[in-house]
């Protein structure tokens, strides 16, 4: 029986477009298709996610592959990211009726420091038991490693766990963590059907 769910974040809970978010202060179509390349390349996000670079380093990094004029849109559009993300509708009240059914929820995230500095400020984490970011686990999905930190640290068995995320890569390490998985593809009243059938909603 499933007691305990773990939920991605990004393309989960919240939309996550390098277009939309870098649309906020470019105009130019164009534009906005090679600033956000630039900025959102997988290059510096997956350092990121794993913690081993600071965010005025990719700040700079992305401002020496950008014409100057730019520069000062490349630190807004950085540095706002994380309130540019709207929340996927339905999810939050997926989550109030698990909590309210006595389900354990987590989060498990590969993100970086600069949103677990500022994690507080979205209320939608207010209603995991405790979010697990990668950055500061110092793994990141697929590993293995960090489906066990959550495990043991939360004292949770992966038999009776239930990992939602929008990755296949990542659905597989669960996999083989023994934890059951479902790949959502932004269908939420599929995901929520589900979660019926699973017995837990």
């Amino acid at each position: 029986m499933i007691k305990n769910v773990i939920f991605d974040y990004g393309q989960v809970l919240v939309h996550v477009d390098s277009e939309y978010m870098t649309a906020k202060y470019i105009e130019n179509k164009k534009d906005i298709k090679i600033i956000s390349d630039v900025i959102f390349d997988r290059l510096y996000w997956d350092k990121l996610d794993a913690g081993t670079i600071s965010d005025d380093e990719v700040v700079r990094l992305c401002c020496e592959r950008l014409p100057e004029k730019y520069h000062d849109a490349v630190s807004e559009i950085y540095y706002d990211w994380i309130y540019n993300l709207p929340p996927i509708e339905g999810m939050e009240e997926i989550l109030v009726k698990l909590k309210n059914k006595g389900v354990r929820l987590f989060l498990l995230s590969n993100i970086s420091f600069y949103f677990i500095d500022h994690a507080h400020e979205f209320s939608v984490l207010s209603h995991f038991e405790k979010c697990f970011f990668s950055a500061k686990c110092g793994f990141t999905k697929p590993s293995k490693e960090i489906f066990n930190l959550v495990c043991k640290d939360r004292n949770i068995s992966p038999s009776e766990t239930l990992f939602i995320d929008d990755s296949e890569k990542n659905i597989n390490g669960a996999k083989n963590c023994s934890i059951s998985t479902y790949l959502f593809d932004g269908d939420v009243k599929k995901l929520e059907k589900h979660l019926e059938n699973c017995g837990i909603l």
